[in-house]
């Protein structure tokens, strides 16, 4: 009988900042596979290959369930729902607290460049067991949902056009907006992809979009930003240099408008390190970046 492989959990320090901007790279389509492994070829070592390296600095959902799927405090379901601009149906993941007694506030979720994986799925249950009603889109739906793998989520997310992906997640605003146990005071947040997403709604939807908190998330244009109505509580990793890069532009545009936002910029952090499932993950940032999310939603959703 084959024992599973077990893998050693590590942390951002156990690894060169090189290797993981390069790892980012490659993770967001920068470079391919080839690339990656010819960049990453100088810190193999005697027994650790690149491949080994690769696997090292991969997502392992099995480290981390924050809220399990049968937690007797929520409720989840998969639903789907109408997407006419984007992929015509579409389908997300949703959770609620258990023994609704009223409307709730909602607050959609939105994954990295992959599909709806575990880890966004447990993102929706700890928004649930806080006091909202979470709706977890899967942009892979078209293509028969997150495959269970991130490199072949990513390349199906590639394969798939993104302004109908963009129209499938204003549908699905829409759907947890009006559903019927929504209060429709309605926020959004998102990680990587999903980060910028979350400020794409934000332009796209002011009326619909009170709240907005992106995790390291691309940035509207300025001519866009003047749309945006919500209120946005932003994070970003301080070693994220790629993201990072479009902030002083976006504050910029923020403040000229007379934007209401808050930006937070986790000291010693890389992209991704709301995930933990990954070596990129740093808990004490983590908590403290949610804590500050379900407050910040709790005092502009109610």
């Amino acid at each position: 009988m084959n024992t599973p492989k077990t893998i050693e959990r590590k942390t951002a320090s156990d690894f060169p900042q090189e290797l993981l901007d390069i790892y980012d790279e490659y993770v967001h389509g920068i470079i391919d596979r080839r690339v990656f492994f010819s960049k990453a070829a100088k810190f193999a070592t005697a027994g650790v290959t690149a491949a080994a390296l690769v696997e090292s600095l991969s997502p392992h959902y099995a480290w981390a369930e924050q809220v399990s799927k049968t937690d007797s405090r929520i409720v989840t379901e998969y639903v789907s729902y109408p997407s006419p601009d984007g992929h015509d149906k579409t389908k997300a993941y949703l959770a609620r607290p258990a023994n609704v007694s009223g409307k709730l506030p909602s607050v959609l979720i939105v994954h990295e460049n992959r599909g709806l994986n575990p880890y966004v799925e447990d993102v929706a249950r700890r928004a649930a067991v806080a006091g909202f009603l979470a709706l977890a889109p899967d942009a892979l739906a078209p293509l028969g949902g997150y495959p269970g793998n991130d490199d072949e989520g990513r390349t199906m997310q590639r394969q798939l056009d993104r302004n109908k992906i963009t129209e499938d997640f204003v549908a699905a605003a829409t759907y947890i907006h009006n559903h019927e146990l929504s209060s429709k005071s309605t926020g959004v947040v998102g990680f990587c992809f999903g980060g910028g997403m979350s400020n794409t709604l934000a332009v796209r939807l002011p009326n619909i979009i009170k709240a907005a908190a992106p995790f390291y998330g691309g940035q509207p244009s300025a001519e866009d930003t003047k749309k945006i109505k919500a209120k946005l509580q932003l994070h970003y990793a301080e070693m994220d240099q790629r993201v990072n890069a479009g902030w002083p532009d976006y504050e910029k545009a923020l403040k000229a408008n007379g934007i209401s936002y808050e930006a937070h910029i986790y000291s010693g952090t890389n992209h991704g390190f709301h995930n933990d499932t990954t070596p990129r993950y740093d808990e004490a940032a983590a908590k403290l970046a949610w804590e500050r999310t379900i407050a910040f939603f709790k005092e502009n959703l109610g």
